[in-house]
């Protein structure tokens, strides 16, 4: 393998980790927080960025060098990109009614 197969093996798994990161994090998020801030539901962005993440998977790992779907990984990456940039801000800062509360305030 030449310096530039790796560099491109190590940006594959790198974009692989990230599409993972994406997903795990949507997992996370309550499903009330995507329709409430304005975005589609929490089931289609599992189902874009689970596909995004079998993408960056195969990828990395099986079909590197496949001509045919270069383009799939760099939308699989720009699918988790727009999440994280654009979604995940918004979820995160949804509150779901639950507060902790003591006897003098929030905690």
């Amino acid at each position: 393998m030449t310096p530039l197969n790796w560099f491109f093996a190590a940006l594959s798994i790198a974009a692989f980790v990230f599409e993972a990161w994406a997903f795990v994090d949507a997992v996370r998020r309550p499903a009330a927080a995507f329709p409430a801030v304005g975005k589609q539901t929490k089931p289609i962005w599992l189902i874009i960025l689970g596909v995004s993440m079998v993408v960056g998977l195969g990828y990395a790992f099986y079909l590197r060098g496949a001509s045919v779907t270069s383009i799939l990984p760099v939308a699989a990456f720009v699918a988790a990109a727009v999440y994280m940039a654009d979604v995940h801000p918004k979820v995160k800062e949804f509150k779901t009614g639950h507060t902790h509360s003591g006897p003098y305030g929030p905690w």
